[in-house]
């Protein structure tokens, strides 16, 4: 991530007992270089599907929303600011659950995360992820720790394993243990 400097990924690596080359392998397969949009907004994913899990869960109806918003289904991803647009429609209808329906920033991490996280409160893990790149790697530290699954996996650098628990039962499609496992040697080699 080219905002991100070589003590950010020291330090990262420090907290989660990593090598560095590890952070930077996945810095570089999940975050698509930086996790701002040109206009300094962070990038986001709208997830449909969870802001009706998210509706469900509050209390308030889920019939008659524009499908684009409240589907069971996921997807009808617009990307880039369309996505804020999307975010904005939907915070009319309930900003808390909206706001907790987005992966947020280089990292793309549910927003439903910010208290298992260790964030006070959600509006704090929103305003973090505008604070950008740096911020967006200390989430992911927080990310990583949180989940004991997910650490040891980093800790063995069993991209196969991070790859699924990171990402889901789907990673293979998107083959991001191959390519997590060239990164991390391209890292390992450039020290």
């Amino acid at each position: 991530m080219k905002n991100l400097s070589v003590i950010n990924y020291q330090n990262a690596a420090s907290r989660l007992g990593v090598p560095v080359a590890a952070i930077r392998t996945v810095a570089e397969v999940e975050s698509a270089g930086s996790g701002l949009l040109p206009d300094g907004r962070p990038k986001i994913l709208f997830e449909r599907h969870v802001f009706l899990r998210q509706l469900s869960t509050a209390g308030i109806k889920t019939d008659g929303w524009p499908g684009d918003l409240v589907n069971k289904q996921p997807g009808g991803y617009n990307g880039g600011v369309a996505e804020h647009e999307r975010l904005e429609r939907a915070a009319k209808i309930h900003r808390a659950s909206a706001l907790q329906s987005c992966s947020w920033g280089a990292f793309q991490l549910m927003g439903y995360h910010w208290r298992r996280l260790g964030y006070p409160s959600l509006q704090d893990f929103i305003n973090a992820m505008y604070r950008g790149d740096a911020a967006h790697l200390d989430a992911f530290v927080r990310f990583i720790l949180a989940d004991n699954g997910l650490l040891k996996a980093l800790r063995a650098l069993d991209w196969p394993e991070f790859a699924r628990r990171y990402n889901g039962p789907g990673y293979a499609a998107n083959q991001y243990d191959k390519k997590m496992a060239a990164a991390f040697k391209k890292y390992s080699e450039n020290r």
